[in-house]
């Protein structure tokens, strides 16, 4: 069963993230595919540009923990999609946790809908947010940073604009996106890649610098105790051993 349905609509694709069972979590199927996509969309001169929308209640619940991806083929994901030659969109209408906001962040453009809500929860799991840190850290503003990283409180659309996680918080999504793809529709493909070129070099600069050891940090936080107690205790729906 495919878990990326794909559509085109006037130059513009959209790859809608559907896996609902799991909610729409990060499996190394839901990589793999979603990488493929994309490539596909690169490929392809009738395609100006990417929406990424999904099914269900959830854009994307973070790493899936039963059948999780490898680290490198994450990272690769957030690299394809900030290197794509052209714009991605993230049309968000549900909740986004965990590695779901570094899929997000690695977006160009992100509108958000009201009942939409975002949550940096490996710190209550033993993890940190490692790897997204690469998508996460040059969009977001450090001082909220510091706060969500830390706490993994639970925040709102309208946080998530203010602080430069979306570009816009919005009661329609619809309707707020149609003049952002009206705008990539009149855009030239040369002048659409050569402007994300410039927005984008910081970022890929530092997957460059900092990828390999932020996934080894990872890798070596996902193998800890803490984060085996962690996982199981979210698993069987359960405070961790830590919790006060």
């Amino acid at each position: 069963m495919t878990l990326i349905a794909t559509s085109r609509d006037r130059g513009i694709a959209t790859l809608t993230l559907d896996s609902p069972a799991n909610r729409n979590a990060l499996s190394a199927q839901l990589v793999a595919e979603l990488r493929d996509a994309l490539a596909d969309c690169a490929g392809d001169d009738t395609v100006r540009a990417v929406m990424l929308a999904h099914t269900g209640s959830t854009f994307c619940a973070g790493a899936d923990l039963k059948a999780p991806p490898d680290p490198e083929a994450f990272v690769g994901l957030m690299r394809e999609i900030v290197g794509l030659p052209k714009p991605v969109v993230a049309r968000v209408t549900g909740h986004v946790r965990a590695g779901g906001l570094g899929l997000l962040a690695a977006c160009d453009i992100a509108v958000a809908g009201e009942g939409s809500s975002f949550a940096l929860t490996e710190s209550r799991l033993g993890l940190a947010p490692a790897v997204i840190s690469l998508t996460l850290l040059p969009r977001v503003d450090r001082t909220a940073a510091n706060r969500y990283y830390l706490t993994g409180e639970r925040f709102d659309a309208a946080e998530a604009a203010r602080i430069s996680l979306v570009t816009l918080a919005a009661e329609d999504v619809d309707k707020a996106l149609v003049p952002v793809l009206d705008g990539l529709r009149r855009a030239s493909p040369q002048g659409l890649a050569a402007s994300k070129e410039l927005v984008t070099a910081t970022v890929l600069r530092s997957f460059d610098q900092y990828a390999e050891d932020l996934i080894a940090r990872s890798a070596a936080l996902f193998a800890s105790d803490e984060a085996r107690e962690g996982m199981t205790a979210f698993l069987e729906r359960r405070d961790p051993a830590w919790v006060r």
